[in-house]
């Protein structure tokens, strides 16, 4: 259930080790075109492992609809590889054409989950399978939100039948810089709509007001998370896990050793969990 995201300095890794893990996460828009190289070895890596397609350019809290287009070349890459699961964020990162470097919080409005949920089904329809939505790392947010992000991400998924992708990481820099409880953001979540969950690690920016965590993808998890992340499974049941890793990427066995940290959290929950059974 634990895998790990797959990136271009580990491509050559993937294709010529033995699998030691089940599954692979990629950035979709990276495989956009049929007849680039790495279209061709992610179908050789598509042989040894399953894939779950991750995207960052869809910009569903965009007011315009999603971009045909964008749509179509990632239904191609779908049905190529049949991904296990395919998820987007609850963001927002193009505007009249213009686009942003960044995924961009949305403002937690009525009228924001109206386009989001508009633009959600609009993708569905076209791949005829659900979207998972994630929850941004942020680090502003909109003096005229009426919507908690917990609220807004449940609301979307009863309105949409999407799904969720729940990043621990994400949750626990959110809170830090806006001053919420990383407890009422998980509770405030449907866990029956979670299907996927990401971990990574985060940096810390001493400014001179105070200081702010950055979701950089550069560190391993931290204690916190990992605490946050074996709480929520051992009430609300294993999913599959990634462990991110985007920038200063490190050697695969580095990585590899983080998924091996989860799959022994998730083996020690197991085994608590069956004692328990056994006591009772």
């Amino acid at each position: 259930m634990v895998g790990v995201g797959l990136r271009s300095p580990h491509m050559d890794f993937f294709l010529t080790e033995p699998a030691q893990l089940t599954w692979l996460e990629i950035h979709s828009e990276n495989y956009f075109q049929p007849n680039a190289p790495s279209r061709q070895q992610l179908h050789k890596i598509r042989e040894d492992y399953q894939l779950s397609c991750h995207g960052i350019g869809l910009s569903l809290g965009s007011v315009d609809p999603i971009n045909p287009a964008h749509i179509q070349q990632l239904k191609q890459l779908v049905d190529e590889v049949e991904p296990i699961l395919v998820s987007d964020h609850l963001s927002w990162s193009e505007n009249g054409g213009h686009h942003f470097n960044d995924l961009l919080p949305l403002p937690y409005t009525e009228e924001a989950l109206d386009v989001f949920c508009r633009n959600v089904v609009q993708v569905q329809d076209a791949l005829k399978r659900p979207l998972l939505i994630e929850n941004p790392s942020s680090y502003v947010k909109y003096q005229h939100s009426t919507i908690s992000e917990w609220d807004f991400l449940a609301e979307v998924h009863q309105r949409t039948e999407c799904r969720l992708l729940l990043d621990f990481n994400n949750v626990h820099v959110s809170a830090f810089n806006h001053g919420f409880s990383s407890e009422t953001f998980l509770a405030g979540v449907p866990a029956a709509a979670v299907d996927e969950i990401h971990l990574a690690g985060f940096t810390i920016k001493h400014l001179d007001k105070g200081e702010i965590w950055i979701d950089t993808h550069s560190r391993p998890v931290s204690d916190d998370v990992w605490q946050l992340y074996e709480k929520w499974v051992s009430e609300n049941g294993v999913r599959h896990t990634l462990i991110e890793w985007d920038l200063d990427i490190p050697q695969p066995d580095v990585l590899l050793a983080e998924a091996s940290k989860a799959s022994q959290r998730l083996f020690d929950l197991e085994q608590t969990q069956s004692g328990l059974k056994v006591a009772l």
